[in-house]
């Protein structure tokens, strides 16, 4: 039966935050017994519900009780030390060794009067126990890390540190499959589980698993920079290769060319994720990366990619054309593909027909008739455009233009009344002009069948909570690029504050820079006269064509993103 709160007498800390004054005595007793029917700790009922600080309940405590307070930040937990306690007992005292000394085991806490959890992890460790006073956000957010760590969580591991994690399950595997192959191994199953979950979670776009001589390491590319997130046993290489190939209908027993393949992890009825997997050998093994490929990317607004204004109403003018091409550049990672997605969604309607011959496939788009081209079994972009253009096509998508004969059908397709899409690896939008003409496609053809060429790159964004404002000298200003008139109307830039626990490199997801640049009649007699990128350049920046370093400085100055991040994705 629970005791009404005007019959419970107060103690220990309750009554000191009373007699601080942090809290009056009615409410006191009216939170203890609410937190003593949730069932949770008095501290942290108080620090949830925003009632007391927390700095200000661990420094009542310490002064109190004389208890030492500690920053836990300033420490670095060793996982040995946590794994002498068990998790249930963590959860449930919300308190987590520390460090030992001797025969003695130091408690973070953030309620030193709860002699309760030191005797029970006293009698559980065999060892005497002694409180270390921890403010009480700071503890909860330890404790999660930690026992999400423990959990098999990837961090440096050994072969024992696999902890179990529920099946998931993956459209591509048979049961048979996996019970065929030889690397059905309980713990390597788990881990690759883990990293799959681990990745999405995170936001990665893409895993790397690498075999070196003397270490085994795993990479997620999060906002476009790869980090370091596992260091598995050596001896795992193998068996983690061969268990993703069996994931992902690969030949297990080739290590000696590349192979491609694709996994899709079903999250819920609803929800899955596709991998696109590609090994390589290297010289101490098999070497494994993995894209993911969410189709939520493609159900993008054109709003969310981060064009300007005048770059958005450039983008849907010359994407309602007709007839013509329209091109997407940039380099590998650039967001090429989600760009063209989206603006094949605005088109997908009804009365419209529309194909797309892609290596590979990457997002399945209802109502859009998607073919992938594979080089082994004579599937080329060359077959696949010259199908589309004998079944009524209106806008054709070529997943990347290669060569000359791809861009030749293209320009043709774009000549004779149809909107063709398409990707090429260049560096700006002036360079694409100038590249096409060295695969071998006349300038008259160029100049005539092109309606607009984006530019793009992903810069990460700050996130609005962890940055800080820089100031920069007039001087410094104009050599980054920036214009006298944008130093008149005001430039504020930030820089990101790193280290913190909740976003640790001080950026949270990514936008597009872009150049947006539309084939003017200017810029078409330029390419008829046989002009170089330079003086193509010149010409977009007289029209007023914004290129991708005055996109991204913009960007800056409107404290998207930091200078210091423009500088990594726009300096050549």
């Amino acid at each position: 039966m629970a005791v009404s709160a005007n019959k419970i007498h107060l103690s220990g800390l309750a009554r000191k935050l009373v007699l601080d004054g942090l809290l009056d005595e009615t409410s006191a007793q009216q939170h203890f017994q609410k937190a003593l029917d949730a069932k949770k700790p008095f501290v942290s009922y108080l620090v949830e519900n925003k009632l007391v600080a927390s700095s200000d309940i661990a420094l009542a405590a310490s002064q109190e009780f004389g208890v030492p307070l500690l920053d836990i930040h300033a420490l670095e937990l060793d996982i040995d030390i946590v794994k002498l306690i068990k998790q249930d007992l963590i959860k449930k005292h919300h308190a987590i060794p520390i460090f030992k000394r001797a025969k003695r085991l130091y408690i973070a806490i953030s309620d030193p009067t709860n002699l309760q959890a030191l005797d029970e992890i006293k009698f559980a460790v065999g060892m005497n126990t002694e409180a270390i006073l921890i403010e009480e956000d700071k503890l909860a957010k330890v404790i999660d890390k930690t026992l999400e760590e423990m959990d098999g969580g990837l961090g440096d591991m050994d072969d024992d540190d696999f902890d179990d994690l529920d099946d998931l399950e993956f459209a591509e595997e048979s049961k048979e499959e996996e019970e065929d192959t030889e690397v059905d191994d309980a713990p390597v199953v788990r881990f690759v589980n883990k990293c799959l979950l681990d990745a999405i979670k995170r936001g990665a776009s893409d895993l790397h698993f690498e075999p070196y001589e003397k270490f085994f390491r795993v990479r997620f590319r999060i906002d476009g920079v790869l980090t370091d997130v596992a260091k598995p046993p050596l001896s795992l290489s193998a068996k983690i290769s061969a268990r993703i190939k069996v994931m992902s209908r690969l030949d297990v027993s080739e290590r000696r060319v590349p192979q491609d393949g694709r996994i899709k992890l079903k999250l819920s009825k609803t929800k899955s994720i596709d991998f696109r997997v590609s090994t390589c050998p290297t010289l101490f093994g098999e070497k494994t990366v993995m894209r993911i490929l969410d189709s939520d990317a493609a159900a993008l607004q054109i709003d969310q990619l981060g064009y300007e204004d005048h770059q958005k109403e450039a983008f849907l003018t010359n994407l309602h054309k007709p007839y013509g091409m329209f091109l997407v550049t940039g380099p590998t990672g650039s967001g090429k593909t989600v760009s063209l997605y989206t603006g094949i969604n605005i088109l997908n309607q009804v009365d419209i027909n529309i194909s797309t011959a892609e290596d590979p496939v990457e997002i399945n788009l209802p109502g859009v008739n998607q073919v992938q081209v594979d080089e082994k079994t004579g599937m080329t972009f060359e077959k696949a455009l010259k199908a589309f253009l004998r079944q009524d096509p209106d806008i054709i998508l070529v997943g990347e233009i290669r060569d000359i004969v791809t861009a030749s059908i293209a320009v043709k397709a774009a000549q004779t009344g149809h909107m063709v899409m398409s990707t090429l690896h260049t560096n700006d939008a002036p360079q694409t002009l100038t590249r096409l003409q060295d695969m071998g496609i006349q300038a008259f053809a160029i100049a005539t069948s092109i309606n607009m060429i984006t530019g793009q790159r992903l810069c990460r964004k700050l996130h609005p909570e962890f940055k800080v404002p820089l100031d920069m000298p007039r001087e410094a200003l104009l050599d980054e690029g920036f214009t006298e008139e944008d130093i008149e109307m005001g430039i504020k830039l930030f820089n990101p504050v790193t280290g913190n626990d909740d976003c640790p490199s001080g950026y949270k997801g990514r936008a597009g820079i872009y150049q947006v640049m539309p084939i003017t009649d200017a810029l078409k007699r330029l390419i008829i006269e046989g002009a170089n990128a330079v003086q193509l350049s010149d010409q977009a920046l007289v029209e007023g064509i914004w290129d991708i370093r005055k996109s991204g400085l913009r960007k800056a100055m409107q404290g998207i993103t930091s200078l210091a991040e423009i500088n990594r994705v726009t300096m050549e």
